[in-house]
């Protein structure tokens, strides 16, 4: 990759890792569009910046992080699933399905039908949807991180199965949001560290600083993000993420084959 490839894909990450639209899908995409060859850098370079977006986090939610102890056994309960699961799938994970456009843009299509569903059956079904993800105990915290676990298929979206998953177990929208935020941590520092044990010994000193541009570049257009998702998930629905989905896998469909 050369440095306009990174500044984009970077930009990219950044913008899409919270929205309930596929970073990892996004990302794919975009290196088709790029011709960029998905090179086990490549792939590494996609998994790292995750992480760099996710540090928005940490810097937006530090306080809260650590004035509340609480909140640590029920990220770490919805962590749980994807680690297991992560760990025992990451080769098939990295060979065969990161990578693929024909697979993104599948997952891209059938869930964002399945996000308009979704919203809708919740609305009919009227859970009371006012829990703080404070108030969770871990049995939900649990169910949550087996819808992360289905996130791991490039394009179905982490943001997406996360947040559907807290609404699902009662928290409110906003709280689902931010407890997805809040997920991402573990979840992408485990995903970075795992990559990183298995590949550093393959980056060259020019990929040791394209991976240090990603990330500090996926960092800033995040940590933009983030805000701008709370406030817009207070007023509206995911529906409307659900039709861009749609939109976009067909859009993309005829270019891919």
């Amino acid at each position: 990759m050369n440095l306009i490839q990174t500044l984009v894909l970077s930009i990219v990450e950044g913008i899409t890792e919270f929205l309930p639209i596929s970073s990892t899908g996004h990302l794919i995409l975009a290196s088709k569009l790029l011709n960029i060859a998905q090179t086990g850098f490549v792939k590494s370079f996609e998994i790292i910046i995750q992480f760099g977006a996710t540090m928005a986090v940490v810097v937006l939610y530090f306080k809260k992080l650590l004035d509340n102890k609480k909140l640590y056994p029920k990220i770490l309960a919805a962590f749980l699933p994807s680690a297991i699961i992560g760990f025992i799938l990451y080769k098939f994970i990295k060979q065969y399905l990161i990578g693929d456009p024909r697979i993104v843009l599948v997952s891209l299509f059938i869930g964002g039908i399945l996000l308009i569903i979704l919203e809708k059956i919740l609305a009919k079904i009227k859970i009371k949807n006012d829990l703080t993800f404070e108030e969770l105990n871990l049995k939900p915290c649990l169910l949550i991180g087996l819808s992360q676990a289905i996130s791991m298929i490039p394009g179905v979206s982490r943001a997406a199965a996360t947040i559907i998953g807290g609404m699902s177990v009662g928290l409110s929208r906003s709280s689902a949001v931010e407890f997805s935020f809040l997920l991402a941590v573990p979840t992408m520092a485990a995903a970075t560290g795992l990559d990183l044990i298995k590949s550093y010994k393959y980056f060259s000193a020019s990929d040791v600083k394209l991976l240090i541009i990603g990330f500090i570049v996926s960092f800033i257009a995040a940590k933009i993000t983030v805000k701008w998702l709370i406030k817009f998930m207070k007023k509206h629905s995911l529906a409307a993420f659900g039709i861009y989905r749609i939109v976009l896998a067909i859009a993309f469909w005829n270019f891919i084959k």
